[in-house]
C-alpha cells in the first residue's frame, strides 16, 4: 500500500472527504434518497481507483475515512465492500446513462439494508427491479424482503396457467396475471400426509395473515366455506377473497390431490354463480383461482381453453413432514444406549 501515500491519492480522498461534507449539508447523510445516491458514488470512486491502487485500497479508505469522521456510521471495510458491488452489479448490466437514471428513480426510495439484500442476492437487473417495485409498493420490511427473495417470488409472479387474456379486459388482464403465482409457497404450513382440503383449508385459515402475505397486496380475506343457493341446493366455496385493485371477487378453490378438467368446469359454475349471487354491479368480473398439488400444464391449459370465465391454475409447494405413525429406520439414543449397555455384559 505505499503507493497510498502519495499526492494523488491524497488528493483523492480529500475528493471523497469533501463529497461526504457536502452530503452532510444537504441531508446530514440521513436522508435516505441522498444517503443511497452518496454511497452508490462512493462505490464507483472506489471501483474506478482499485484497479489502480490494488485490493488493499478499501482498508485504507475505511481507516482514513473513520479518522476524519469518528461518529459516523457506514464507512467501514465491509460497507465500502457493498458500496463498491453496489455499482458493479448495476453498471456492469446496464449502460452508465441508465444506471445513473435507475438509481435516481429507483434503488435511492428503499433503505440501504434493503438495497444490500437486494443486489447481493438477484441474479440480474430484471430480477433486482421487480424485488425493488414490490418494496416500494408494498412497503415490505427488510424480514419480509428476505422472507420473498427466499421464496422466489421472482420466479413464481405471474407463472400461473391463465384464461385471462381471453376473458378479461386488457389491463385487467396484465394485472390479474401478475396477481398469481405458480407454485403457491405454503411452508408456513405443518401438515403431516396423508391430508384432505379440508385440512389444508382450515390451516390457511389458521395462518390467514400469512397466507395474505403469500396471496400479495390487494387481497381482502371474506370468508370460508361461503354459502350459495343455487336451483335450491347449497354449494359452498372454500375461500372467497375481495381484490382492491382488481375490484372483484377472487374465488379460490383448494385441491390436496393432482389437477384433473372436471377441476375447472366446477369452478366455472361456481364463478357464474358468484357473479350472480355476490358480484355488486359496480364490481368486475369475478375471477376464479384453483390451487392443486400438481398439475400437467397441457392438460390444465386445454381445460381452460373453451372456458369464458376468467380463472388461473397453479400448483402449492409444501414442507414434507414425517406421518405421524412413521418411524425412523435410524435408531433413537435410549435404543443406541440400550444397545450398548447389552454389548457391555
Amino acid at each position: 500500500m505505499n503507493q497510498l501515500v502519495d499526492n494523488e491519492y491524497k488528493n483523492w480522498i480529500k475528493e471523497i472527504k469533501a463529497k461526504i461534507r457536502t452530503t452532510q449539508l444537504k441531508a446530514a447523510v440521513a436522508i435516505n434518497s441522498s444517503l443511497i445516491e452518496f454511497y452508490w458514488d462512493l462505490g464507483k470512486m472506489i471501483a474506478e481507483k482499485q484497479t489502480v491502487w490494488g485490493a488493499k485500497l478499501i482498508e485504507q479508505v475505511a481507516k482514513d475515512l473513520h479518522d476524519e469522521f469518528p461518529l459516523m456510521e457506514g464507512f467501514s471495510t465491509s460497507n465500502l465492500k457493498y458500496c463498491r458491488r453496489f455499482y458493479l452489479f448495476y453498471q456492469s448490466q446496464i449502460g452508465q446513462q441508465a444506471v445513473d437514471q435507475f438509481t435516481q428513480q429507483a434503488v435511492a426510495q428503499i433503505p440501504w439494508g434493503h438495497n444490500i439484500l437486494i443486489f447481493t442476492k438477484s441474479k440480474s437487473i430484471n430480477e433486482a427491479h421487480f424485488y425493488i417495485q414490490q418494496t416500494i409498493e408494498n412497503g415490505w420490511s427488510r424480514d419480509i424482503l428476505s422472507l420473498q427473495i427466499k421464496s422466489d417470488l421472482y420466479s413464481r409472479q405471474g407463472k400461473a396457467i391463465t384464461n385471462f387474456s381471453k376473458n378479461l379486459p386488457a389491463v385487467d388482464s396484465d394485472l390479474a396475471e401478475q396477481l398469481l403465482k405458480d407454485p403457491y409457497n405454503f411452508d408456513f404450513l405443518t401438515l403431516t400426509e396423508p391430508y384432505r382440503e379440508r385440512e389444508l383449508e382450515n390451516a390457511l385459515v389458521e395462518n390467514i395473515t400469512k397466507f395474505l402475505l403469500e396471496l400479495g397486496t390487494g387481497f381482502a380475506y371474506v370468508g370460508r366455506q361461503v354459502p350459495m343457493v343455487v336451483g335450491g341446493q347449497e354449494y359452498f366455496i372454500d375461500l372467497l377473497f375481495y381484490h382492491l385493485k382488481l375490484r372483484a371477487f377472487v374465488v379460490i378453490e383448494l385441491k390436496a390431490t393432482s389437477f384433473i378438467p372436471e377441476y375447472a368446469g366446477k369452478l366455472s359454475f361456481y364463478l357464474s354463480a358468484a357473479n350472480d349471487l355476490l358480484k355488486h354491479p359496480t364490481d368486475n368480473p369475478t375471477i376464479g383461482l384453483l390451487i392443486c398439488k400438481d398439475k400437467n400444464d397441457v392438460v390444465a391449459e386445454y381445460a381452460l381453453k373453451d372456458i369464458n370465465q376468467p380463472m388461473g391454475i397453479s400448483e402449492y409447494q409444501l414442507t414434507k413432514l414425517f406421518p405421524s405413525n412413521f418411524k425412523s429406520s435410524l435408531p433413537t439414543i435410549e435404543e443406541i444406549e440400550t444397545q450398548l449397555q447389552n454389548h457391555e455384559k
